[in-house]
């Protein structure tokens, strides 16, 4: 007869993420023990580490926070991932996450190599990750980390699914005059995906590939020769208006455009970051 209840059984899951086959024989094996079944589930764990690393973490969560500087404020994103949603949304790994954004925010890590070195209570980010991964028996990793500073540095955190943790994150950097605007910004970032800022910062390649790609489908088009130039320039605008910040319709009020908006306040954004887990 087993000398543990299911409530043992689903608590001891929760707080672990592993999978129910192995957390049922480490309760088996522990006599009901729950201190010592953590044990030999995070012991086990960590034996088959190695054996994770060829599978894909496609799920995650990303996690932000904003905090003051000498000269104004600066964002820090993380996006951390596992491999299944069950994981994503439970205590353990959520905890682990908001570590792991703190140890970015104070370390100011930029990549995510300097990121694993940098210091938690545990050793540093990659012994919090290990660790954890060794109880939950997953694949984790921390996939993205953004720094992002300015006058004034707002966030927004979308999720897609309500049960589940944000998904989608962005930092958008203001002087203080478009501060006020900031959060409608991000809003809109979450959701149109805006490659660049401005025209300025796409780089000359880009353009140049864009825009002979857009003259070789004008001229296949069979488009009179002096009337190709026009065209592909209007074109060209269309592909400003889907990758740059600035000249997007703005989410909240299509007929005008998100550059529009800020000149309103006459202020202006000075960047701006998104994440989205997974990708």
């Amino acid at each position: 007869m087993a000398n543990y209840s299911m409530q043992d059984l689903k608590d001891l899951r929760e707080e672990t993420g592993a999978g129910l086959a192995d957390v049922k024989k480490a309760l088996e094996e522990a006599n009901g023990d729950r201190e010592k079944a953590l044990e030999i589930i995070r012991v086990k764990g960590l034996k088959s580490l190695s054996k994770r690393e060829g599978r894909s973490a496609g799920m995650g969560l990303i996690g932000a926070k904003v905090t003051d500087t000498k000269t104004g404020q600066r964002g820090t994103m993380v996006e951390v991932n596992a491999e299944t949603d069950f994981v994503v949304k439970t205590d353990k790994f959520i905890n682990m996450a908001d570590k792991i954004l703190e140890a970015a925010a104070e370390s100011g890590a930029e990549t995510v190599d300097d990121l694993m070195k940098a210091k938690t209570d545990d050793g540093t980010v990659k012994d919090t990750l290990d660790a954890v991964a060794a109880i939950i028996g997953e694949k984790l990793d921390v996939a993205n980390v953004r720094q992002l500073e300015g006058e004034a540095v707002d966030v927004y955190l979308h999720k897609s699914s309500q049960d589940l943790p944000p998904t989608v994150g962005v930092m958008v950097a203001t002087d203080k005059a478009a501060a006020s605007v900031a959060h409608d910004v991000a809003m809109h970032i979450a959701a149109y995906s805006p490659e660049y800022l401005t025209r300025e910062e796409i780089p000359a390649d880009v353009v140049e590939k864009e825009r002979n790609t857009l003259t070789e489908t004008t001229k296949a088009e069979g488009k009179p020769e002096a009337a190709i130039a026009k065209i592909v320039e209007g074109r060209m605008n269309g592909f400003y208006k889907e990758n740059v910040l600035l000249d997007q319709a703005f989410a909240k009020d299509p007929k005008t455009t998100v550059g529009k908006i800020v000149e309103g306040t006459k202020g202006q954004v000075t960047g701006f970051a998104r994440l989205q887990a997974g990708e």
